[in-house]
């Protein structure tokens, strides 16, 4: 996998997500700020193991959006988004059962469309 065109992929997400949560509100905007910082996770994920197969990626993408989540459950994400916005951003602070659906719809299209371009055919050179 290309890793100038996942981290182009990534700040397209980063974008994105924030203005969603900027230009909107309520349901929508967590929904959607939930499902995009899933995507940016699994985007790290990838730029990081640019080999990676992309079920595999999908599978560490998940787990580590739920391994946060769940963490929401003790005071550690909270203490540590208490230091900052960026923190925040990443850690969270309370448990919300439904963000563990979102954090999958976020992940579907990239994994798609990792999926499609993994499995084309090579051009002939």
């Amino acid at each position: 996998m290309n890793r100038l065109a996942v981290a182009v992929a990534g700040a397209v997400i980063l974008v994105a997500g924030v203005t969603v949560r900027s230009w909107t509100g309520g349901t929508v905007a967590k929904n959607a700020g939930d499902a995009l910082y899933a995507a940016m996770v699994y985007a790290i994920v990838v730029f990081v193991a640019p080999r990676a197969r992309p079920l595999v990626a999908g599978a560490v993408a998940l787990g580590l959006c739920w391994a946060i989540e769940f963490a929401q459950l003790t005071a550690v994400p909270a203490a540590l988004s208490a230091h900052g916005t960026l923190l925040r951003m990443v850690f969270g602070t309370t448990f919300h059962r439904a963000d563990l659906f979102w954090y999958a719809v976020g992940i579907a299209p990239l994994l798609a469309l990792h999926l499609a371009v993994v499995s084309r055919p090579a051009r002939r050179r």
